[in-house]
């Protein structure tokens, strides 16, 4: 029987195992089509949705055929650019945008001193869960009247119901991220000697930061609907009144494609807000330091 001439002089041979991912003649991945790449593309994504949806608004004002009840979006759109060129719809806005940039300033402002008293203490752990336990379900709408009766039919009674309305979202979801900060991560900090202020800063507001964001969005999305529903109920608040007030106003007249403007104006401001700038905050943060994908 014939032997391996290697065997012979005593020298093993051996096969080794084929791995296609290291083999130099595997077959290289083809690129994806130019249409894959582009549905890759997050906003081309969102905006064929939009798209779709307004396509299907179209189709279905146009089988109904009451502009009264549901007006065409072609006659939306006429009405919102008519609205902000020639109409009142953008200085309503502006007042509105006004209230909501100071309601949910306060509202932040005192999320932080709350926050900041829960997390010296237990006490004060308690007094924030206690507080938010009892008021966070609580409507804010629902303190309007209240708000009348303190501070009169004015902006003030808008931006205390909007600043109820942000600052049990924020207080709870900053507390949450800071009670969920590894302990490991509180002893690389103190390992570095970083104490008060600095330790906040550089430890954990960054590792909770992803809670702390979405606090600051809920607390958005609350403040927001808050005020408009506010503004639809009591909304002359100034000369003008805001961005509800014009909706109502337009509903009493039976004006609906401008009513329909003025939805159509809160849902680009909704998804402005929430696409453009908090979308822009995520990149530069929790998706930069890879704490999200």
């Amino acid at each position: 029987m014939p032997r391996d001439r290697n065997s012979a002089v005593g020298v093993q041979t051996t096969v080794a195992p084929a791995f296609p991912e290291y083999d130099d003649d595997a077959q290289i991945e083809q690129p994806l089509p130019w249409w894959q790449r582009v549905l890759n593309i997050s906003f081309v994504r969102k905006s064929l949705i939009l798209l779709v949806l307004a396509i299907a608004w179209e189709l279905y004002a146009w089988r109904l055929d009451d502009p009264l009840v549901f007006p065409r979006l072609s006659e939306v759109v006429a009405a919102l650019v008519k609205g902000f060129f020639h109409g009142p719809l953008l200085a309503r806005t502006a007042t509105t945008l006004e209230t909501l940039c100071f309601g949910y300033a306060c509202g932040l402002a005192l999320a932080v001193v709350l926050t900041t008293i829960a997390i010296s203490s237990r006490i004060g752990t308690d007094l924030l869960s206690t507080l938010t336990a009892m008021f966070n379900p609580l409507p804010a709408i629902a303190l309007l009247p209240l708000a009348l009766l303190w501070f009169g039919i004015g902006t003030e009674s808008l931006v205390f119901v909007v600043a109820h309305s942000v600052l049990w979202a924020i207080a709870l979801s900053t507390l949450t991220g800071f009670q969920t900060v590894s302990e490991t991560t509180r002893m690389v900090g103190a390992n570095c000697g970083l104490r008060g202020i600095a330790y906040v800063s550089k430890i954990l507001i960054p590792a909770a930061f992803p809670s702390i964001l979405t606090g600051l969005k809920t607390g958005w999305a609350f403040a927001w609907r808050t005020l408009i529903a506010a503004e639809l109920v009591f909304g002359v608040t100034t000369r003008s009144g805001g961005l509800g007030w014009y909706i109502f106003e337009n509903r009493t007249l039976l004006e609906s494609a401008n009513v329909f403007a003025g939805l159509l104006t809160v849902i680009i401001i909704g998804l402005f807000v929430e696409n453009v700038i908090f979308r822009t905050v995520e990149e530069r943060t929790v998706r930069r330091w890879g704490m999200q994908k």
